[in-house]
């Protein structure tokens, strides 16, 4: 085991717990300061997940899958359900199933099994075969040049589509033009105005989708979908706005050559007039009309603030700033909550016809990803923030998203996700990119943290990398000790059904099992079983969610409290005195994570927008634990002439005039060079033959930094900069100021002093161990 969770913690399952061994009780497990929860990948390749043709075997009663903790009466031909006891009978088709003859699904190291579903859920739209939709909701409200470079890399994505992905093509300025790519003789437009709140119905009327069509076809339902007697009228629909991409490529880039920027007049100190709202109400209606039901993805290219219509954020002029944190906590937000009502209702919307809504902003100023954030969240969306359209940060992660083959995110859509558990747990909720589906069961708990009240959850849009946090809670019934004395383990099951991109749907079942431990009697076993990283990415999780969600909420507090619980609960010490205070391994590095977490950019909100907290947390929500980690503690790696490359101590200690430093803070990677080296660099001694070395030791990091930026998404910023030079800042925000201007007198010659006042690690430890053990 203690090697293993070094080269890949997550395994075939892809499920990591902040305790692999459970209380029996409510009372013990909030005892453990630190909530049981589980964060899970869902659909993460893994080799050695074996796929099955046929249909799995459910449990009568609670409708869980046999799995290989089912128990089996070879004999009689019956399995036992792990989670309700129930025996169940084999089909005829099992008959064969001996000792020697198991199918796949019992295998004991198959925890995780994929299943070929019957596609079902495939929308045949006339002749065509839809599997995927992707409809390019465009801002022309910019200059130029950005202009420009959206334009060219829109092209790119088109050409990279599978050639029977269906494209529409929407663009925005002060109105809402949606194109006909279908009537190729020459560009034909529907204009929509921006100002006022649009609804599908209305889409479809002024489009001549469906409701248009409705006097000739008597008995259709709305839209023409519900009853196959409109089905022609709907497909109309299909083939003037949404076309195979191999059919519109070249339509759609000779209409891309000859689309100009807004021309709406933009008096002198105010806003251009931009309709982002009315936009994706009008592509949402679009979708919803034409292919209910079929993965269809919006692609928003943002380029501004909306100051028009439905889901403004800010007043057309220029002297108003848009809102900041503090406009925020002190109510004096006029559009927000009006704006994030307007989100959460489209969001509704998307979530019931299973689209999605990919956010691409790029802009110097905020655009409104802080109220964008409730339908790209629920749709399981992919965002991506940037300062302009020409920046690495957007060409590289755009072009991610189209790619094929092994460096594809492998975006997949309309997942469900379904949980089923052992007598005595329940679901509080999940935090990351779903949508409860309001599914009642007697494992849904009281309390709810994030998309909760149910046990299935929508995703919309789900990729590779997706990961989902499920927060549990015990029944605070005390009899919970009998099925605990009959069975030591617990179960847990997690669903996951799913269309893949070649438009096939999958089943995958991840069955997982974990001990219950006596506590009270017992905390060493509980100790042992904490997995201190994933309690550190849950915490930081719980606490921006809670940031958001309660009014007030001082979350550097919150934080605090509960470490030192944990600490006085997990530590070792006599009391009252803090110089006898020891932690266990398994917890060793758990109150750096948190020192680290508290000065991160999820909690210390001070010098970013709430688009950019928006943005940080959305990611930190969908990202896997490891990715999540470095995001709360960055990486460093140290590089010098008389050393291989070494992790470094993330402290203003590890900075030395001959080293050059990598930072991986997951948003941004840093290479940063000390005094000599810079020195040396501008002097070009890496272009002498006599100094090889040094060329290699410059180029080092670089290949480093590559490697990173290459196997990422969103694609990181890279900065690049010398000890003192401005960009410095980039790395020195995330060390811990063992040095200040306080203490300058004691550092070493070549090293560095940051500038401030806040709490090193050693203090913050120091007041940790005096607090842990006061009595």
């Amino acid at each position: 085991m203690s090697e293993i969770p070094n080269t890949d913690p997550e395994g075939i399952d892809s499920v990591r717990m902040t305790w692999n061994n459970w209380p029996r009780t409510k009372v013990e497990a909030s005892k453990c300061v630190i909530p049981l929860a589980a964060s899970i990948s869902p659909i993460r390749p893994h080799s050695e997940i074996p796929t099955l043709p046929y249909p799995p075997l459910r449990c009568k009663t609670c409708t869980s899958i046999m799995n290989c903790f089912s128990r089996v009466d070879f004999t009689a031909k019956i399995w036992i359900c792990p989670f309700c006891y129930q025996r169940n009978h084999f089909p005829p088709h099992y008959s064969m199933i001996s000792e020697t003859n198991l199918p796949a699904e019992l295998y004991t190291q198959y925890t995780t099994i994929e299943y070929t579903l019957g596609d079902k859920n495939h929308n045949p739209v006339g002749e065509i075969d839809a599997k995927s939709a992707f409809v390019f909701v465009l801002d022309t409200c910019m200059i130029e040049e950005e202009f420009e470079y959206v334009k060219s890399e829109v092209k790119r994505a088109i050409g990279l589509l599978p050639e029977n992905a269906m494209v529409g093509f929407v663009s925005f300025g002060t109105q809402v033009q949606v194109h006909e790519l279908g009537f190729s003789d020459m560009s034909k437009v529907y204009v929509f105005r921006g100002t006022k709140e649009i609804s599908k119905d209305q889409v479809m009327e002024q489009l001549g989708i469906g409701v248009a069509g409705r006097r000739n076809v008597p008995g259709a339902g709305v839209g023409g979908y519900q009853q196959q007697k409109g089905m022609h009228v709907q497909n109309s629909g299909v083939t003037r706005f949404l076309l195979p991409a191999s059919d519109c490529e070249f339509t759609l880039n000779s209409l891309l050559d000859e689309l100009q920027t807004d021309q709406w007049p933009v008096a002198p100190g105010t806003r251009a007039s931009r309709c982002t709202g009315v936009a994706l109400s009008v592509a949402a209606g679009l979708l919803g009309a034409c292919l209910p039901g079929v993965g269809a993805r919006i692609v928003a290219l943002v380029g501004g603030p909306c100051t028009e219509g439905p889901g403004t954020i800010i007043s057309k002029d220029l002297s108003d700033p848009v809102r900041s944190h503090k406009d925020l906590d002190k109510d004096a937000a006029p559009y927000f909550k009006k704006a994030v009502k307007f989100y959460d209702s489209l969001a509704k919307q998307l979530v019931s016809q299973g689209h999605v809504l990919d956010l691409f902003a790029s802009a110097l100023d905020q655009v409104g990803v802080a109220e964008m954030k409730v339908a790209v969240e629920r749709t399981g969306g992919l965002v991506v923030l940037s300062e302009s359209f020409g920046h690495s940060v957007f060409k590289d992660s755009f072009k991610r998203v189209f790619e094929n083959g092994e460096h594809s995110l492998g975006l997949c859509f309309n997942g469900t996700l379904e949980i089923n558990c052992s007598k005595d747990i329940k679901i509080q909720g999940i935090i990351g990119p779903c949508t409860s589906m309001e599914k009642k069961g007697p494992s849904v708990a009281d309390t709810v943290i994030g998309e909760g009240n149910t046990t299935a959850w929508k995703m919309c849009g789900l990729d590779k990398s997706t990961c989902l946090t499920v927060f549990f809670d015990l029944s605070s019934s005390e009899k919970s000790n009998n099925p605990g004395a009959m069975n030591p383990q617990l179960y847990l099951q997690f669903l996951t059904s799913y269309q893949n991109p070649e438009g096939h749907m999958l089943l995958r079942v991840t069955t997982v099992t974990r001990r219950w431990v006596d506590s009270a009697a017992n905390s060493e076993e509980l100790v042992q079983g904490f997995d201190q990283e994933t309690a550190a990415v849950v915490m930081a999780r719980l606490t921006s969610l809670k940031m958001e969600a309660e009014e007030g909420f001082d979350a550097t507090r919150w934080l605090d409290r509960n470490l030192i619980r944990v600490c006085s609960r997990f530590g070792e010490y006599r009391k009252d005195d803090p110089t006898s205070f020891t932690l266990n391994s398994f917890f060793s590095f758990f109150p750096q994570f948190l020192f680290n977490l508290r000065r991160s950019q999820f909690v210390q909100v001070f010098n970013n927008s709430p688009d950019e907290t928006a943005y940080f947390r959305m990611l930190l929500n969908r990202e896997n634990i490891t990715n999540a980690a470095v995001m709360i503690q960055p990486s460093l790696i140290s590089y010098s002439f008389n050393s291989l490359p070494q992790p470094a101590l993330l402290d203003v200690a590890s900075i030395g005039a001959d080293r050059i430093l990598l930072l991986d803070s997951y948003f941004s990677v840093v290479i940063f060079h000390g005094m000599t080296i810079a020195q040396w660099r501008n002097l070009g001694y890496q272009n002498q033959p006599e100094h090889q070395a040094f060329a290699q030791l410059l180029q080092a990091p670089k290949e480093d930094a590559q490697m990173i930026i290459h196997d990422r998404f969103p694609v990181p910023r890279l900065v690049v900069c010398d000890q003192h030079g401005s960009q410095a800042r980039f790395l020195l925000a995330k060390l811990n100021p063992s040095a200040t201007y306080n203490n300058a007198n004691e550092m070493a010659a070549g090293s560095d002093i940051i500038f401030t006042d806040d709490v090193s690690l050693q203090v913050f430890f120091e007041h940790l161990q005096r607090l842990a053990v006061q009595s």
